[in-house]
């Protein structure tokens, strides 16, 4: 931010800015008080996104700081706004005792609310899941890293051909996308929300193994079935990097991981699944697709099942006659 090269600042906006500096492309919640503070473009956006008043917090460097607040205990509701609109949140904490600080109070990022990393129903869409999705492309085949955090379902899979890829990010629509800053894809992705390109190292396969594999508990991966996955072992490394970064918490629940094999699966196409309107009509809603027609279950949870039943057709017999 520009902002910082201003000198005068008060201890507590150098405080933020450092924060804000470590968060570039996310919202900053700044917790002061009883309330979340928001300052300078991320206290613009909020006034236009979420409706509420912009003020101005006195004066920092010689200018007025535009600011924006959001009560701490009613918070919720704005982050879910802010989520659906596809925005990420830093929640910064004050984690010191004002009674025997000295100067401003500590405070540091518990946690980042992201799109594709949501575990409160509060914050989640009654019928759709939030999901993380991380792509490694190398000359023509692509590995994917699939996760529901808040399902803790945690999915691998290789695919050789770029239609096929595209159709199952059609049928998955994860709330964000992890690829390489230098992919290919990026053409191919371009126009989708979501995406979030990621420096190359977070794709190494070494890191990758070793963290999966602390993660899991396990000596090495070689339980779980896919030790020869290169590629889609690259992106679940860099998912797990992600994860990381944002939650800031151990992830207890993530102890396993699934391969999916494309040929389980009846395979559709981009182009077909939206003409079929399984999960989403031509219009981009859900009005009078097959999901909508067949959704008679009871609770949030059961909804998102059966549409992502619905969305990857099994082959197995036995397995539809079960459901």
């Amino acid at each position: 931010m520009s902002q910082t090269s201003k000198p005068q600042h008060t201890p507590v906006m150098q405080q933020f800015l450092r924060i804000k500096a470590e968060n570039p492309d996310v919202m900053l919640f700044y917790r002061m008080g009883d309330f979340y503070e928001l300052f300078y473009d991320d206290a613009k956006k909020a006034a236009d996104l979420l409706d509420i008043t912009l003020t101005a917090r006195g004066k920092s460097g010689g200018e007025p700081i535009p600011m924006a607040g959001i009560p701490y205990h009613a918070a919720e509701p704005y982050l879910a706004r802010l989520v659906k609109l596809g925005e990420s949140v830093a929640i910064c904490e004050q984690v010191g005792d004002p009674a025997t600080s000295k100067g401003p109070v500590e405070r540091q990022v518990a946690r980042i609310i992201t799109p594709g990393t949501l575990t409160d129903e509060a914050l989640m869409e009654e019928s759709h899941e939030s999901l993380l999705v991380a792509i490694l492309d190398h000359e023509g085949h692509y590995g994917v890293a699939l996760l529901s955090l808040a399902a803790g379902r945690f999915q691998l899979m290789e695919i050789d051909e770029l239609q096929l890829l595209l159709g199952e990010l059609e049928r998955l629509q994860p709330a964000e996308i992890l690829f390489r800053e230098e992919s290919a894809l990026r053409e191919q992705l371009a126009g989708r929300s979501g995406l979030r390109p990621q420096p190359e190292w977070n794709f190494d396969l070494e890191s990758a193994q070793r963290e999966l594999s602390r993660q899991f508990g396990t000596k090495d991966l070689s339980g779980f079935g896919c030790e020869e996955m290169t590629l889609g072992l690259g992106a679940a490394g860099a998912l797990l990097q992600y994860l990381q970064h944002t939650q800031r918490a151990a992830l207890p629940h993530l102890n396993t991981i699934q391969v999916v094999h494309q040929q389980e699966h009846v395979v559709i196409d981009a182009a077909s699944r939206r003409n079929l309107e399984i999960l989403s009509n031509l219009s981009g809603g859900e009005s009078h697709t097959l999901a909508a027609v067949m959704d008679h279950t009871c609770t949030a949870m059961g909804g998102r099942m059966l549409r992502r039943w619905l969305g990857s057709p099994i082959r197995h017999r036995a397995t539809l006659e079960q459901r």
